[in-house]
C-alpha cells in the first residue's frame, strides 16, 4: 500500500477563523469550544445500579471462597478457585465504576457521571 509521506497540509478557512493570522494567533478565545454537553450532568442510574450489583456481587462470590480455602463451608479447592476467578471478575469493574460514581457525586474534581458509560 503507498503512502503518502510529502503531504502539504494547511488550515481549511472558516467564517469565524478570518483573524487567525492576523496578530492574534492561536492564543486567542474561541468560543467553539465553550460548549459543554448536557450529557455531563446526567447520572446514569442503570449503570450504578449495576456497578453496585456486581460490587456486592463480587464481594459475596469472595466471601464465599474464602469460606470454602479456610474450611468453614464445605467444598472443595476447585470450586474455591472458581468462586475466587468469578469473584475477581465482577468485583473489579464494580469497585471501579462504584468509585468513579461515589467522587463523582462528591464533586472531587476530574470525575463526572459522564465517565461512566450510560446503558
Amino acid at each position: 500500500m503507498a503512502s503518502r509521506r510529502n503531504v502539504r497540509y494547511r488550515l481549511i478557512a472558516d467564517d469565524d477563523d478570518d483573524d487567525y493570522n492576523n496578530g492574534s494567533g492561536p492564543n486567542r478565545h474561541d468560543p467553539r469550544f465553550d460548549y459543554t454537553p448536557r450529557s455531563y450532568d446526567k447520572v446514569p442510574w442503570k449503570s450504578i445500579l449495576l456497578a453496585i450489583f456486581l460490587l456486592l456481587l463480587g464481594c459475596l462470590l469472595l466471601l464465599l471462597a474464602v469460606f470454602i480455602f479456610t474450611a468453614h463451608m464445605g467444598g472443595e479447592l476447585s470450586q474455591a478457585y472458581g468462586l475466587l476467578g468469578l469473584g475477581f471478575l465482577t468485583f473489579v469493574p464494580g469497585f471501579y465504576e462504584t468509585r468513579i460514581a461515589y467522587y463523582s457525586w462528591r464533586g472531587a474534581q476530574g470525575y463526572r457521571f459522564a465517565n461512566i458509560p450510560d446503558y
